[in-house]
């Protein structure tokens, strides 16, 4: 059964059918022009958007339609998680061939689903249309935030500069990917082939620790590592007009990034500092309170923090310094229009 045998509405209803149920907060689900909402009073309203294009941001021979759908919802709640709010509603554009295969199109369904059901995330709405060729998906997620929002421009000299859970997951999982899990094992990788492959089709956004830290008052900064940890700092740089140092032998890689590094013939220091889409939290704090905040941290979620480095008084721009404390050169990570 395809999509152009099931026709707009059908395909409607059926997205109608798997993304529906009752949910607190939905007045109006998916069926009107617009969905009607109820948002917790005084909370502030969070709202963020990402497209994934086929070819561009995912492929679908490596990627399954049920990965897709949890990717597309993972990317949104990692940029709520990183303001410090809790995500509430998605809204979902879907653009995909007629000759599309329905069973493809529920699979994405339910992997936005499981996606978003821990974190109670409903999903309310959105659009539908023919592609000629590629997929194409958008989600727009709608959060709250009963405090103050925690911004890429908040950074201070002197913070420190940390990072939860682990980097270079995802790039890992990628060159697995890309390379073939067979030809990963051959080189000597072993369980760390699923493992990585697992962190780069279906990331795991923060969202519990970011709604943790964005309660926290020493928490200044903090930004989601989407496009690379040298990327997404320098975002906080520029925003803030603030320098930083990073010091390379401090990030937290993954001993199944070394493990495949070795096995590929790859930098896992690169992976770590430059691979992106790992989705952890990147943020600044008071350096005194650094310490308090990864105990806290841990505790409440189990999710380490490690310092990486310092922010400074200087030109908005990254500082890599190696293990003997001298500046080194690291990749830029992703830019969709740096050619």
């Amino acid at each position: 059964m395809t999509l152009r045998r099931v026709g707009e509405l059908g395909l409607v209803r059926r997205i109608r059918e798997l993304a529906g149920g009752a949910t607190a907060g939905v007045l109006t689900g998916i069926g009107d022009d617009a969905a009607v909402l109820s948002l917790t009073p005084g909370a502030s309203l969070l709202a963020t958007t990402d497209l994934l294009i086929e070819d561009v941001h995912f492929r679908r021979s490596t990627a399954g339609p049920r990965d897709l759908g949890w990717k597309a919802m993972a990317v949104n709640l990692s940029d709520i998680a990183a303001m410090g709010g809790t995500p509430r509603y998605a809204l979902v554009a879907l653009a995909v061939p007629a000759g599309t295969a329905l069973p493809d199109v529920e699979a994405f369904v339910e992997g936005m689903r499981e996606a978003a059901a821990p974190h109670g995330v409903a999903i309310v709405g959105g659009d539908t249309s023919a592609s000629p060729e590629r997929w194409f998906v958008n989600v727009t997620l709608l959060g709250e935030h009963e405090g103050a929002a925690k911004l890429r421009s908040a950074a201070r000299p002197g913070d420190a500069v940390a990072v939860t859970g682990s980097l270079g997951r995802s790039a890992a999982g990628l060159a697995v990917l890309e390379a073939g899990a067979e030809r990963a094992r051959a080189a000597g990788a072993g369980a760390a082939v699923e493992e990585m492959a697992r962190a780069h089709l279906r990331p795991c956004a923060r969202v519990a620790e970011g709604r943790w830290l964005g309660r926290e008052p020493a928490v200044h900064a903090m930004i989601d590592v989407s496009d690379g940890l040298a990327t997404d700092l320098g975002h906080i740089c520029r925003e803030s007009g603030v320098g930083a140092r990073v010091h390379l032998d401090r990030l937290p890689v993954a001993p199944g990034v070394l493990e495949l590094a070795r096995a590929l013939g790859r930098d896992p220091v690169d992976w770590a500092a430059a691979g992106g889409e790992d989705y952890e939290l990147l943020l600044t704090c008071a350096p005194e309170a650094a310490d308090a905040l990864a105990r806290g941290l841990r505790k409440a979620t189990g999710t380490a923090l490690t310092v990486v480095g310092q922010v400074v008084a200087a030109a908005p721009e990254v500082t890599w310094l190696g293990p003997d404390g001298a500046p080194v050169a690291v990749r830029a990570g992703y830019e969709h229009f740096g050619g």
